[in-house]
C-alpha cells in the first residue's frame, strides 16, 4: 500500500496490474521486480495461454469511448439552435393567444425536426467509430519466445512488446532493453522536444515527463529500437487518465459545416429583424397583431434554411463512408472538401506505386554477377551463376551449382549472410501462402539467403546478436553487432559486425572489398557504382552489403565503423509496378492533377518505373533529379524546377518539405503520401497528408489526413474522384434547398407588403420543410459520380461555394416558385375555392416545383435523361415517399385539420404539375446556356 500512496504522490491513478495489486510505479523498481509482479518474462514473453486469461480478466486494450452525456444529452442538444428558439416563442405565443391547434402543431414539428437531427447525430458518431476500426495499430510482440504482430487492443499486461522507430506505443510500457530509443511524449506531456530513453530505475515520486525508462501509450517513437513489458492497459494508461478527465464527445465539424453554421446564424437574425419590420409594417396598415404575427413567424420558418448544416455534415459522413468502402480512410472529415481541389500528388514509389512484394534477383561480388531464381517471399529458388537460372536448369542441377557457387565464392556468402542477420523482419507461412512481419525488403534479403544455402539460424546461435544501429533516414543503413558464444574462455575474442543499406552510404564507410577467397582487396568504387547504375537501369532497387570485425569490448557506433568496413557485395531486387497504377495515372493527368514521384531509392530505379505507369521521367530535359541536384538550385528558381520534374529521388526530409512547400508557391493544392517517420514533417505540411495503412509507420498515420488500407497509388485517385462527388453532391443539395426557403420567405413578405392573405401558413411551411429536406434533399446525398467527373480541371481554392451562375440559378427558381405560388393561389379563390383548399393548392405546388427541381439538381449541367432517369434509386424512393405525404395532407382528415388543409379536385392537380413542368423547362433552358458558365 505505501507503493500505492507512492503512485499517488506521483500524480498517478493506481491502476491494477496483472496480479490484482496496484500499479507499484513500474519505474521505481528494479526490472527483476516489474517481471515478478507482472508474472512474466522478459525475454521469452507470456505464454499463449496466459494470453487468453489475461484477456478475458481485463479485457480489451482501448480507451473508452467517451459520449456527450448519452441518449438524453443528445436530444437536448438539439433543441440548442436558433430556429428552435423561434418555433418555441411562436408555440407559446400562439398558445396563450388560444390557437391551440397551431401551438400542438408547431411543437410536434419541433420535436419531428429534433428526432431527426438526433438520428442524424447518432448515424455520423456511428460513421466516424467505423472509421476508427478500419485503421488500428498492430504490435509486435513475444509470445511463446516467438514474435508476431498483433492487433493493440489485444494486448494485455505482462506482454512483451517490441519497438521500432515510426511505431505507436501501444500501451503503457516498462523498457527492459533499448538501443538508442527516443519518444515524441508531446501528446502526453506538450514537450515538443523527443525524449532519449534508458533503463535507470527512477525515484517512486519521478514524474511522467521524466520517467526515462518508461514509453506510454499514444506516444512516438521517432528512433532507435527497443523492448518493453506492458503495465497498463486501456482505460488505466496514463493517456486514459487524460481520457477520462476531458470526458468531452468528439464533434463533427468542419469548415465547410462550420461557415454554413455562421452562415445561418446571421440569415436568421436578418430574416427575424425582417420579420420583425414586416410585423410592425402591417400592424401600422390596420392589420390585427395576432395575424401579423402569425405572418411573421411564417415569414422565418419559411426563410432559414434551418437542416443545411446538419444535412452538409450527413452528406460528408456518407462520402468518408463511400471512400472507406473504397480503401481510403478518411481521419479528419475538412480534408473530403480540399480533395477536390487537389492539383498535384506526390507519391513515394515503393508500395504506392509498386506492389511492395521485394525479390532479389540479382546479386554481384568482386567474382562475378549471379541471378537469383523464384519469386515472391516463397523459399522456392536458387542463386546461380548469372545466366545460368535462366536455361530451364535442373532442380539438382540448380542446388548442386548453388552449394558450389557460395563454397566458392566468400564474398557471396558474407553478403547473403549480411542480408539476413542484419536484419530484423520475419517471413511466416499461413495456409499457402507467407507473410511478411516487417520491412519487405529485409524479408527478400532474408528468402534470399537461404535460396542461396546460408545457414543463417546457425550463424545467429554461434554469434548472438549483441548491438545494432538501428536504419534511420539521415544514417541509409542497418548495423549490427556479432559476438561469439565462448564456453571455455577460449577464442579469438573478436565480434563480427554487419551491415546493409544504401548503397553510396555503405560506400562511404567502406576501405575494403571481399574477393572470392575472402581476402580484402582494393575497393574500386567507380566499378561498383558501374554495376549498380546498370541494375538500376532495369528498375532492379540496389541494396549494398559490407561486414568487418571489431575487437571485444568496441562500442558499436559509426565513429568505429567509418573506414573500416569491407564491402561484400550488391544485392538487386524488383519490386513490379502495380497493375492499376498507370490507369491511375492517366486518370489523374485527364483530370488535370499532376503526379510527380518522390522517393529515397536510386535515380535509375524511380525513373524506370515512372515511366513505365506513366509519367515523364528523364535526367537530360530535368524532369528527373536527385536530391543533391535540388540542394543545388537557388532558392528562388526552386518552384519552376519542382513544376517541371516529375521524379525526385535520393531526397532527404528536409528536401520533401521543400518541394511541398514550392509547389505551394506556385498556387497548388497538393497531396502528399508517406509512410515513415521522415515522411510526417511533408504530410503534416502537405493540403492532403496521406499515410500508408499497411507499411505506414504510426507516425506518418497520426500526422495524415487520410490512411490508404491497400497503400495503392489508384486509391488515392479515387479518393480525389470520391472527393469531388461529395463536394458536387453538396452543391447540388445547396443549390436545391435555398430557392425552397428564399421562395417561402419571399411569399410571405409580398404578402405582408401588400396587406394580402397568406398563401401558406406557418404549419404547413414547417411541413414543406421538414419532409422534403429529409425525403428529396438526402436524396441527393447518394448521387453516384457523373460522367466526366475526373475530365474536368481541379476545382480553383478561392472559388466560391456558390458561383454566379449558380446564384442566378436560384434567384430564377425563387422567382418561379413566388409567381407560381401566387398565381394559382389567386386563381383558386377566384374559381370559388375556399381559403384552405387555394392554401393546399399552394403547399402542393411548393412541393412539385421542388420535386421537378431535385431530378434537375441530380446534375448542374446536364439534363436528367442523359445522366439515368433511374441511376439514383434513393431519389425515386424519396420522390414516392414525399407524394404518399402530399397525399396525406390533402386528403386525411386528421391532417387536414392539424394543417389547416382541404382535398383539392382533379384539375387543380393538373394545374400544378403543369406549373411544375413549366418551372422544369425553365430551368433546363437556363442550364443548357449556362452549362459552359461552369
Amino acid at each position: 500500500m505505501e507503493k500505492t500512496r507512492q503512485a499517488k504522490a506521483a500524480g498517478r491513478r493506481p491502476a491494477p496490474a496483472a496480479n490484482g495489486t496496484a500499479d507499484p510505479a513500474h519505474h521505481g523498481l528494479p526490472l527483476h521486480e516489474v517481471v515478478l509482479l507482472l508474472g512474466t518474462d522478459h525475454v521469452q514473453g507470456l505464454a499463449s495461454a496466459e494470453v487468453a486469461r489475461r484477456q478475458a480478466e481485463f479485457g480489451a486494450n482501448v480507451l473508452p469511448r467517451s459520449r456527450g452525456g448519452g441518449i438524453f444529452r443528445k436530444l437536448a442538444r438539439q433543441f440548442h439552435n436558433p430556429l428552435v428558439y423561434v418555433l418555441l416563442a411562436a408555440a407559446a405565443v400562439t398558445l396563450f393567444l388560444g390557437e391551440y391547434l397551431d401551438s400542438g402543431v408547431i411543437l410536434a414539428v419541433v420535436l419531428v425536426n429534433t428526432l431527426i437531427g438526433f438520428v442524424q447525430e447518432v448515424r455520423a458518431e456511428a460513421a466516424l467509430d467505423a472509421l476508427h476500426s478500419l485503421v488500428r495499430t498492430r504490435a509486435v510482440v513475444v509470445r511463446d519466445g516467438q514474435r508476431e504482430e498483433v492487433p493493440s487492443e489485444d494486448l494485455v499486461p505482462g506482454d512483451l512488446v517490441i519497438l521500432e522507430a515510426g511505431d505507436k506505443v501501444p500501451a503503457d510500457l516498462r523498457l527492459v532493453r533499448l538501443s538508442g530509443l527516443r519518444a515524441d511524449e508531446s501528446a502526453l506531456t506538450g514537450e515538443s522536444e523527443t525524449v532519449e530513453k534508458n533503463e535507470v530505475v527512477l525515484p517512486p515520486t519521478t514524474p511522467v515527463a521524466d520517467r526515462r525508462n518508461m514509453v506510454y501509450s499514444g506516444t512516438l517513437v521517432t528512433a532507435g529500437t527497443g523492448a518493453g513489458v506492458v503495465v497498463a492497459i486501456g482505460g488505466e494508461t496514463e493517456l486514459g487518465e487524460i481520457h477520462r478527465l476531458m470526458g468531452s464527445v468528439q464533434q463533427i465539424a468542419t469548415p465547410l459545416t462550420q461557415k454554413l453554421a455562421h452562415f445561418s446564424m446571421t440569415l436568421t437574425v436578418a430574416i427575424l429583424a425582417l420579420a420583425a419590420v414586416a410585423f410592425l409594417a402591417g400592424v401600422a396598415r390596420g392589420q390585427q397583431p395576432p395575424q401579423m404575427f402569425t405572418a411573421a413567424v411564417a415569414l422565418a420558418v419559411g426563410a432559414i434554411p434551418e437542416g443545411l448544416p446538419a444535412a452538409v455534415t450527413v452528406t460528408l459522413a456518407i462520402g468518408v463512408r463511400r471512400m472507406a468502402r473504397r480503401r481510403a480512410v478518411v481521419r479528419r472529415l475538412p480534408v473530403v472538401e480540399t480533395l477536390g481541389s487537389t492539383t498535384v500528388i506526390c507519391s513515394d514509389k515503393t508500395g504506392t506505386f509498386t506492389e511492395n512484394q521485394m525479390t532479389v534477383r540479382a546479386l554481384w561480388t568482386s567474382s562475378g554477377a549471379y541471378d537469383v531464381t523464384g519469386s515472391g517471399y516463397g523459399p522456392e529458388g536458387r542463386v546461380l551463376p548469372a545466366g545460368a537460372g535462366v536455361q530451364g536448369a535442373s532442380e539438382g542441377s540448380a542446388a548442386e551449382g548453388t552449394e558450389a557457387t557460395a563454397a566458392r565464392d566468400f564474398a557471396l556468402h558474407w553478403s547473403l549472410l549480411a542480408g539476413a542477420a542484419c536484419n530484423d523482419a520475419r517471413v511466416v507461412r499461413e495456409g499457402d501462402a507467407w507473410r511478411v512481419q516487417g520491412d519487405p525488403t529485409e524479408a527478400a534479403m532474408l528468402v534470399t539467403a537461404g535460396k542461396g544455402g546460408v545457414d543463417t539460424a546457425q550463424f545467429l546461435s554461434a554469434y548472438p546478436r549483441r548491438g545494432a544501429l538501428p536504419f534511420t533516414s539521415e544514417s541509409q543503413y542497418m548495423a549490427t553487432l556479432h559476438a561469439p558464444r565462448l564456453t571455455d574462455g577460449s577464442g579469438t575474442g573478436q565480434n563480427t559486425v554487419l551491415v546493409k543499406g544504401a548503397l553510396e552510404r555503405v560506400l562511404e564507410l567502406c576501405a575494403w572489398q571481399m574477393d572470392g577467397p575472402g581476402d580484402n582487396g582494393h575497393l574500386n568504387k567507380q566499378a561498383v557504382l558501374e554495376v549498380a547504375h546498370r541494375f538500376a537501369g532495369t528498375g532492379l532497387r540496389v541494396l549494398a552489403t559490407a561486414m568487418m570485425h571489431l575487437p571485444a569490448g568496441t562500442s558499436l557506433d559509426e565513429a568505429n565503423l567509418r573506414g573500416q568496413l569491407t564491402l561484400t557485395g550488391l544485392q538487386a531486387m524488383f519490386d513490379p509496378p502495380r497493375e492499376a497504377a498507370a490507369a491511375a495515372v492517366h486518370a489523374c493527368h485527364q483530370a488535370g492533377v499532376a503526379v510527380k514521384m518522390i522517393t529515397g531509392d536510386h535515380i535509375g530505379t524511380a525513373a524506370t518505373i515512372a515511366r513505365a505507369v506513366g509519367i515523364t521521367a528523364d535526367r537530360a530535359d530535368g524532369t528527373a533529379l536527385t536530391g543533391t541536384e535540388l540542394d543545388a538550385i537557388p532558392e528562388d528558381q526552386l518552384p519552376d524546377a519542382v513544376e517541371r520534374a516529375t521524379v525526385f529521388a535520393r531526397v532527404s526530409p528536409e528536401q520533401k518539405l521543400r518541394l511541398i512547400g514550392a509547389l505551394q508557391s506556385r498556387g497548388h493544392v497538393a497531396a502528399m503520401t508517406g509512410d515513415g517517420v521522415n515522411d510526417a514533417p511533408a504530410l503534416r505540411q502537405a493540403n492532403v497528408g496521406i499515410a500508408m495503412g499497411r507499411s505506414g509507420t504510426e507516425v506518418a498515420k497520426e500526422a495524415s489526413d487520410i490512411v490508404l488500407t491497400d497503400d495503392d497509388f489508384a486509391t488515392i485517385e479515387a479518393a480525389v474522384e470520391e472527393g469531388r462527388n461529395v463536394f458536387d453532391n453538396l452543391t447540388k443539395f445547396i443549390v436545391w434547398t435555398l430557392p425552397t426557403n428564399m421562395g417561402e420567405g419571399l411569399v410571405i413578405l409580398v404578402a405582408i407588403l401588400a396587406g394580402a392573405t397568406l398563401p401558406v401558413l406557418p404549419t404547413q411551411i414547417l411541413w414543406i420543410n421538414m419532409t422534403t429536406a429529409v425525403a428529396l434533399g438526402l436524396m441527393l446525398a447518394f448521387e453516384p459520380k457523373e460522367p466526366g467527373l475526373m475530365s474536368r480541371p481541379p476545382r480553383a481554392p478561392g472559388r466560391p461555394l456558390l458561383t454566379w451562375t449558380l446564384t442566378l440559378r436560384i434567384l430564377l427558381v425563387s422567382t418561379l416558385l413566388v409567381a407560381g405560388t401566387w398565381w394559382i393561389f389567386e386563381l383558386e379563390l377566384a374559381g370559388g375555392a375556399s381559403l384552405a383548399e387555394a392554401r393546399t393548392a399552394a403547399v402542393n405546388l411548393f412541393v412539385a416545383v421542388e420535386t421537378f427541381y431535385l431530378f434537375s439538381c441530380r446534375s448542374l449541367t446536364r439534363s436528367v435523361w442523359r445522366i439515368g432517369f433511374f441511376s439514383n434509386r434513393w431519389v425515386v424512393l424519396g420522390v414516392l415517399v414525399q407524394a404518399a405525404g402530399q397525399l396525406a395532407i390533402t386528403y386525411s382528415p386528421v391532417m387536414n385539420e392539424l394543417f389547416h388543409t382541404a382535398p383539392i379536385g382533379p384539375e387543380t392537380w393538373l394545374r400544378i404539375l403543369g406549373i411544375a413542368v413549366l418551372a422544369s423547362l425553365v430551368v433546363a433552358v437556363d442550364k443548357r446556356f449556362r452549362r459552359h458558365s461552369f
